[in-house]
């Protein structure tokens, strides 16, 4: 009499979350070109990159382009007004001074 079949079972079943979890940690770079050619005449070229990673790993790796950008970050914002209220003061500072310059003569 034969033995029944048994099915074997992975034990070490990867789901999406753990797929998910390694690629956020490690990081992922997919990057392609597509070009359109018309005899020797380039109608289209686009140039994909794309990098999927998690926060930490892209400050690790010194992206942060999110931190200065005025629509993402509050702090942003701020540093931009700030900016230009350094830059406005500079200028009065200066136009006083051609104005006190301008009456001593």
């Amino acid at each position: 009499m034969q033995q029944p079949r048994r099915i074997i079972k992975s034990t070490e079943a990867t789901n999406l979350a753990d797929i998910l979890e390694r690629v956020l940690d490690k990081g992922i770079v997919i990057a392609g070109d597509i070009r359109i050619q018309l005899a020797d005449v380039e109608l289209l070229n686009i140039r994909i990159r794309l990098l999927i990673s998690s926060v930490e790993k892209a400050k690790e790796i010194g992206i942060c382009w999110w931190e200065q950008d005025s629509y993402l970050s509050p702090k942003a914002k701020e540093s931009e007004l700030e900016k230009e209220n350094k830059e406005l003061e500079r200028k009065i500072e200066f136009l006083e001074t051609q104005l006190l310059a301008a009456k001593n003569k």
